[in-house]
This record gives structure tokens, C-alpha cells and sequence, in this order.
């Protein structure tokens, strides 16, 4: 038995026998060994105790020991076994027996057990059926310990072979637990008389003999961080291209150099694409990452790498290998935190019915304004904190903007990883309280029926995001095409591409019980490896039909945060995937500003059907008219100068501020139109954050102007009146579902568009701007449904997008009924909108006239006759 308490070590430049700043330990001179067959101890002097400088006689490492890193290409089979061998040696029972066999370049095979006691690891090396010369006297091993290219432990074995049969000869070595993990690396020499060095036999492929102890080869699957039954720990981790990878980890938070690292072997810890290690003794650190070399220059030999797959990740630090100007992110050695989901069910809202309010998490409720603790506010818990004023607003799910670690210098839609959420959304900034604060989040608004929907990028990723460096030939596109490659642009229909983004979506159901996503920049998850557009992409295709995220509301949205603009396309969608209506926006804002034509307008106002009534329906249109980028809704009436011109803005007489009151009204009666179509039109409103109490941007693109929601200016005269004139809109559509909110288009018989004199509307006439619809209750359907008695009236609206006034003539109500005004846009607060609704009387021969005001839109109601 042979025991080895320290090494000397091979640094940069050559072999160096004192303490380095990567080794700790201390150089002993001499070890001990016993054979198999339960002879006595022999001590083996190679020396004296060495002091840092001094020189060992006879202990100069031979040529292969320089490279204690070549690998064993040359096993025929890596097996894992309970079975234990008996030895005559005082020692406790070894457990978890690792069991490699190998061939030799000169025939015969070498087995090696690796196994471990309360104390310490066994290594029992077992050859046999070698062809020796007969002048070759004895076999002797030669070899030491390594674990990374930066970490190379290098013990002079030099310990003869017992035989235990005339073909088979044994040798037993005994490591320190403290010792380990770390790689055996060995071959193995003939030795005789006339020559004592030997001629040295190697593996079949030529190569050293190399096993690992304290640690096994793991398994591919599944990616990422995962924990066995027995408190072992299984790194695996994709990259086709890299020749090899280097598992580095922290025994500190704060520390910039790894405590271990550990060069994969690319035979034992390597199957097919991915590379993978099991260690048992990793609880003593924190965190982890992972080099990766290469000869292609896409690899970073030096940069520290963030699994894509880690569930938790710790707090960024700078990455002093790239001069600093990348940060860099490590995996947390930790299972995700419990949670009591108990009680908490999907709200499954039908996608018609949804109202849908965009926030982003941070700038909610992290100004002062809000009135919440610090460590509350712009967090996950302040989003349950504020969950009322969601309510007030009638809102039945929230679109998170990207909550996944990202560039802080870019903003959310840069990110650096797609499994957990960052750091910076928890109420102390930590892995653990933004898990479990988001965690509470949902639960909570999913108690209070509000569905929870998230903003992915999986187009690109920041800078130095968790897939760069890692294996970009395969991550993302490297083809040539400039601006592919600058975007750092993720080749998403790769299969190994597309197999990480639909384990993200599937995490994000079941471990954080999302409800559905958002897809920003959706056009390129149409393009193929070169850059090519695909009419059927299959990771578009395999979201679609996957069981576990078939009840999930699944949205495409052509934003393009680089550009920060819309992109047309035409989407495939399978009758799944629903899309942010771009085409409604940008119609809706034509034409309040006098610019749009009539039949766009009425395209918007039905659900759009050019793009819907193909297999899908109303239902499947998310229209807004503004967003988080690009101008709020209080400036796009507010600015209009040449460089906002792609925002089809219009200032209503002047720009910026002012304290004209014709000007302050006209914007405030082109807010309430904006609204008003927003909510009445066929599809899915969506409202953005801030625009319910005119947060501004002051005129600016920028996504970095947006400020921190002022929840002061919900209690401004601006703020109350849009904020309730919201709530009523979003209690007419759940009250007039059978109009408002259809799955289906509308027949045609249940609308008659009309102009203002109930002549047919100026379809052909590009300077009409008045456009009136009759909405009409399905008498059928009425009957079926238990609540007919609110189903029976038809809607009648009208918009007036011209400069001057127009007299309209209503039509005639249903039999036994009257018109009542719901909404005039131009008439002052409280009078502009009433929940119960003003009769309007006949006034001219059976006919009922009203005059509207320019620029205004009026809703009337057709009620039962005196109630």
C-alpha cells in the first residue's frame, strides 16, 4: 500500500519544488507501499524532506510526467459497480467501487478499481495477460496526480508490480480524502537488469493510463446542475467544438480564483457532445463556472463561463481576464429552494377575456412614491405590494419585461441567461429571495385571478452572456453574415439551441408556475443556420405542440431591441401562437392624427383579419398603442418633431409642454381616443405601465429614459379620470363579452357600418374621417346564455377623427328600447363616460341625432326602454 500526503508541482514554466500560489500543499520525499498479497510495509526512500529551492536527486520527472494530462483514449469500457475486493489490509470497507479497463499498446489489459474508505481512496491496478520480453524482470508503475492544466500535482510514483499469478500482477495505492478530486495518470515500464529506466508501455492509442478518484464521470443528462439521492452532485454541460473543458470551483462568494479545478478527461467525462462529471466532496464550495479551450478562436481559455442551465446564480463580479469589462456570473452550488405552491391553481383565463398590463418589475414600485420598504420596493413582493391598483385597473394578467439575469448596462432585453431570475428583483438583491419573492408573486396574483406572462429574449445575448465562449460555433451564427454576428445573435433552430430554450420555457411552468411568454424579436426565431428564412421552423413548430407548455398563452413580437423598431412578418402559427399587433398600433395612430384611411380603421376595430383569419381569430391579436420602447402615450400627443417621425406621433398644435389650454384639452381628448379603440376593438388590449397617469419620457426614444413609475400622479386630476374612464372600459367588455370579447370574428350580419347620416361610410374618400358601426347583439346566442337579461342591447359606435364636428344620426334601437351614452370622449370629466348611461331622446321625426365634437369617439348602448 502506497501513501502519498503531498506533491511536487509542475508550474508555467517547468517543474517547481516549493509551495506555488496555487498549490498548498508541502513536499514530502517518500511514500509506502504493500502489495496485494498481504506482505509487509516497505518504505521506498526517494529523498529527504524538501525545502522550497532544493533539488531532488534521482526524482526528476521523466518526459511523460511533463504531461501528466494525456488522456486514456484508449479504454474499452468505463462501468460503475457495487461490488468491493477483499484485501488483507486493515481498511474499512470501500464503497462506491469505479471500475476502468484499458488495453495496452503491446496486448494485455490494465483494470483499475477506484474505491474509498471513511478516510481515505483506494486505487487497486490489476494487469494481466501482458506480453513481457524475457529479459524484462520487472513491472514497475510510474505516474501522478493532476487536475487541471493550472493545477498539476505531480507525485514521482515509481512502485513495483506483485504478482499474483503467473499472468496477473496487483498493485494497491492509498490517497488522503483531502487530497482528491484530482486524475491518476500512469503508465507503465519493463524494467531489467541491464536496464534500470525500462522501456514504457502506454495504452493502446498510445497514450497515458488516466483514472479520476473522488469524483465519478457522471452522466449527459440533464444539463446543467443536479443532485443525487446520495448528496453527490452531477455537472453536465453541452459544447461540441471544445477540445477541453476545465470545471472550476469557488469556496468563496467573493473570490476572483477558484478553490479546484478540474480538467475533464474527454473519455471518461465526455459522451457524444456533452461533458459531464459527478463529485462527492463538492460541498465545501459555493459556486461554479467553466473554461473552456479550443484551438478555434471563438474560445477564451482564461474566461470563467456561467453554465446556461444553472437554476441559481450568485452575484456578478468582475471578470479580471477581460480587462474588466465583462462581468462575470457563477452558478450557486444549491437546489432550488422549496415552495408551498399548495392552494395555488393556473387562473387558465380564456385568451379573449384577457386585459393585459405591461410592467417592468424594477421601476414599478421601486421610486419612493410608492411608499414601500426598500428592500420591497422594485422588487417581485412590490408587484404583490401594488396588486390592488391592478385590479382597480380591471387587469387580469401582467407581462413581466425580461426579469432574467442581463446587462445592467443595456437593460433587461440584453440577457445572460434564460433558467433564473435576477438577482436584482429580491428583496436583498439575492439568488434565494428573488427565487422565492417571485415564487410569492404569482402565487399571489394568481389568488386574486391575475395570470402572469414573461417577456423572453431568445434571440441574442448580452455580451458576455452565459452561452459566449462556451461553444458559439454551435450557439449562435458564425456564418458570415455581419450582422447576425454583431448582434451576438443565437442560432435558434439549432437543435441543441432550440433543446435549451424549450427546457427554459417548461422551467418557467413548472418551477415558477408562469402562465405564458411573450417573444421579443420574433423574426429571428424564423431564421435557419445560415440566416436563412423558414417557412417551418421547427423550434417555432416543436413550442407549439409541447405537452408541457400546451395550456401556456404563447405570443410573438417583431420588436427588435437593437434597432428599437417593429418588423412585419408573417408567422407561422399552428393555431397556438398569438402575435403583438403591430399593423393596430400603427393604423390606430394614423388615424387620430387625420392621416389613416377609413378601412384600416375598421380592419383594427374587427380583430384584424388580415392577419388572424387564418385558422386563428380576434382572440389571437395583443393590440396596443404604445409600448415600453419607443414614445408613452402622454408623448405621442405631446412630441412630433422630424426625428420621432416612425412614431406617427402628433403634438395636437405644440410641442413639448404647455400651458395652452386648447392644446392641454386636444391631447387629453386624443389620450381618452387612444384608450377608448383600445379597449373596444375585437382582441386583446394591452396597456402599458405608467400610461394610466401620463408618465413621459420627454420626447426621448431611449429605452433608458423611461423613469420609475410616479405614484404620485395617480392622485392628479390626469391620473384619477384615466385611471377610472380604464377600469369602467375594462368592466364594459367582461359586461358585453358577447360583443367585446369574441374568439371568433364577428358575423356579418351582427355589424352595419355607417357615416355620420347613416349613409353608407366614405370607403373610397381619403379626406373622410368619421366612421360609425353598429354592433348587434346574436338574439341565438342571447337565448343560450343564462345571463341574457345584459346581452340584449347592440352597441353603437362612432369615431370622428377630423378636425370639425359632426351631427350623427343613430340608428333606430331594437324594439323596446333606448340609446344610452356610455362614452364622449369630449366631454369634461366626470360627464365623458357613465357606468349606468345617459338616454338620449328621439329629436327629429322618430330619429335620434347627436352632435360630436372633433376628434372625439362616442359609445351609446341600446338599453331596455325606461330603465
Amino acid at each position: 500500500m502506497a501513501t502519498f500526503s503531498s506533491f511536487l508541482t509542475i508550474g508555467p514554466h517547468g517543474l517547481n519544488l516549493g509551495a506555488t500560489e496555487s498549490c498548498k500543499f508541502s513536499v514530502v520525499a517518500g511514500y509506502l507501499c504493500k502489495s496485494k498479497m498481504g506482505q509487509s510495509l516497505q518504505r521506498i526512500d526517494v529523498g529527504r524532506k524538501l525545502l522550497p529551492g532544493d533539488i531532488v536527486q534521482n526524482a526528476t520527472p521523466p518526459p511523460w510526467s511533463l504531461d501528466l494530462r494525456c488522456f486514456a483514449t484508449s479504454r474499452v469500457s468505463v462501468e460503475q459497480t457495487d461490488q468491493s475486493f477483499t484485501k488483507t489490509s486493515q481498511v474499512d470497507e470501500l464503497k462506491k467501487l469505479s471500475t476502468f479497463l484499458f488495453s495496452t499498446e503491446i496486448g494485455g489489459q490494465v483494470k483499475v478499481f477506484v474505491g474509498k474508505t471513511s478516510t481515505k481512496y483506494v486505487v487497486d491496478i490489476e494487469v494481466s495477460s501482458l506480453q513481457l520480453s524475457s529479459d524484462d524482470r520487472q513491472l514497475v508503475l510510474s505516474g501522478g496526480l493532476y487536475r487541471s492544466d493550472r493545477d498539476i500535482k505531480n507525485m514521482i510514483i515509481e512502485t513495483p508490480f506483485i504478482a499474483r499469478s503467473s499472468s496477473e500482477l496487483a498493485l494497491e495505492l492509498e490517497f488522503e480524502a483531502k487530497e482528491v478530486p484530482c486524475y491518476f495518470s500512469f503508465l507503465l515500464k519493463a524494467s531489467s537488469g541491464a536496464n534500470s529506466n525500462g522501456s514504457e508501455i502506454r495504452s493502446q492509442r498510445k497514450s497515458s493510463f488516466c483514472v479520476p478518484i473522488g469524483f465519478d464521470q457522471g452522466y449527459p443528462a440533464p444539463l446543467g446542475l443536479s443532485f443525487s439521492a446520495d448528496g453527490s452532485m452531477n455537472f453536465a454541460v453541452y459544447s461540441r467544438n471544445a477540445d477541453s473543458l476545465v470545471l472550476c470551483l469557488y469556496d468563496d462568494k467573493a473570490s476572483e480564483k477558484p478553490a479546484l479545478e478540474l480538467d475533464l478527461d474527454p473519455v471518461v467525462n465526455r459522451t457524444g457532445d456533452i461533458w459531464h462529471v459527478s463529485i462527492e466532496s463538492a460541498w465545501t464550495f459555493v459556486s461554479y463556472g467553466y473554461r473552456c479551450k479550443g484551438n478555434r478562436g471563438t474560445f477564451h481559455a482564461e474566461r470563467v463561463l456561467l453554465d446556461p442551465y444553472a437554476k441559481i446564480i450568485g452575484s456578478s463580479t468582475p471578470n479580471h481576464h477581460e480587462s474588466g469589462l465583462l462581468l462575470k456570473h457563477l452558478g450557486r452550488l444549491l437546489k432550488e429552494p422549496a415552495f408551498d405552491w399548495s392552494g395555488d391553481v393556473f387562473p387558465n383565463i380564456a385568451l379573449e377575456k384577457l386585459v393585459v398590463y405591461r410592467l417592468n418589475v424594477m421601476q414599478f414600485t421601486e421610486d419612493k412614491s410608492s411608499k414601500l420598504p426598500a428592500d420591497v420596493g422594485g422588487t417581485f413582493s412590490g408587484v404583490t405590494e401594488k396588486m390592488q391598483h391592478l385590479k382597480d385597473l380591471g387587469i387580469n394578467a401582467v407581462l413581466l419585461e425580461p426579469i432574467c439575469t442581463f446587462d445592467e448596462q443595456k437593460g433587461p432585453y440584453f440577457p445572460c441567461h434564460f433558467f433564473s431570475p435576477t438577482n436584482l428583483y429580491g428583496p436583498s438583491n439575492g439568488s434565494i429571495s428573488a427565487i422565492n419573492s417571485m415564487k410569492g408573486m404569482v402565487k399571489n396574483l394568481h389568488a386574486n385571478g391575475i395570470e402572469v406572462f414573461l417577456e423572453v429574449v431568445f434571440t441574442h445575448t448580452a455580451v458576455g452572456g452565459a452561452l459566449q465562449g462556451l461553444d458559439d460555433l454551435s450557439y449562435y451564427h458564425k456564418n458570415g453574415i455581419e450582422d447576425l454576428e454583431a448582434r451576438n445573435a443565437l442560432n435558434c433552430n439549432h437543435p441543441v439551441v432550440q433543446q435549451l430554450i424549450l427546457d427554459s420555457l417548461r422551467h418557467w411552468v413548472t418551477e415558477f408556475h408562469i402562465d405564458g411568454f411573450c417573444f421579443i424579436n420574433a423574426t429571428c426565431l424564423l431564421r435557419g443556420f445560415h440566416g436563412e428564412h423558414l417557412s417551418r421552423p421547427p423550434l417555432v413548430e416543436a413550442i407549439a405542440f409541447d405537452p408541457v407548455l400546451s395550456m401556456a398563452k404563447i405570443i410573438a413580437d417583431c420588436w427588435d431591441p437593437y434597432d428599437m423598431i417593429q418588423k412585419k412578418m408573417h408567422f407561422p402559427h399552428w393555431k397556438k401562437w398569438a402575435e403583438m399587433n403591430t399593423k393596430f398600433c400603427t393604423d390606430i395612430r394614423n388615424f387620430l392624427r387625420g392621416e389613416g384611411a377609413l378601412s384600416s380603421l375598421a380592419t383594427r376595430l374587427c380583430g384584424s383579419g388580415d392577419i388572424f383569419s387564418d385558422g386563428r381569430g380576434p382572440a389571437f391579436s395583443f393590440n396596443f398603442v404604445a409600448k415600453n420602447f419607443g414614445l408613452p402615450l402622454v408623448d405621442l400627443v405631446s412630441f412630433s418633431n422630424a426625428e420621432l417621425a416612425s412614431e406617427i406621433s402628433w403634438n395636437c398644435g405644440e410641442e413639448g409642454p404647455t400651458s395652452k389650454t386648447a392644446v392641454l384639452e386636444r391631447r387629453l381628448k386624443q389620450i381618452r381616443n387612444f384608450v377608448f379603440i383600445l379597449y373596444i376593438s375585437q382582441g386583446i388590449p394591452v396597456l402599458n405601465m405608467g400610461d394610466e397617469c401620463g408618465q413621459s419620457s420627454g420626447g426621448s426614444l431611449s429605452y433608458g429614459s423611461r423613469k420609475h413609475l410616479d405614484w404620485n400622479a395617480m392622485t392628479t386630476g390626469f391620473g384619477i379620470q384615466t385611471t377610472k374612464f380604464i377600469s369602467f372600459l375594462s368592466s364594459l367588455r367582461k359586461r358585453r363579452s358577447d360583443l367585446l370579447q369574441k374568439r371568433n370574428f364577428l358575423k356579418e350580419e351582427n355589424i352595419e357600418w355607417r357615416g355620420s347620416n347613416q349613409s353608407p361610410p366614405g370607403w373610397e374618400d381619403p379626406s373622410c374621417k368619421f366612421l360609425a358601426m353598429t354592433l348587434k347583439a346574436d338574439e341565438a346566442e342571447d337565448q343560450l346564455n343564462s345571463e341574457a337579461s345584459d346581452l340584449k342591447g347592440d352597441l353603437y359606435i362612432a369615431i370622428n377623427g377630423a378636425d370639425k364636428a359632426e351631427t350623427i344620426i343613430l340608428p333606430p334601437p331594437p324594439e323596446g328600447m333606448t340609446w344610452c351614452r356610455l362614452v364622449d370622449t369630449a366631454l369634461p370629466y366626470p360627464g365623458f363616460f357613465s357606468v349606468d348611461g345617459k338616454p338620449v331622446r328621439e329629436q327629429l321625426m322618430g330619429l335620434v341625432a347627436y352632435e360630436m365634437k372633433s376628434r372625439s369617439c362616442t359609445l351609446f348602448e341600446a338599453c331596455n326602454d325606461g330603465s
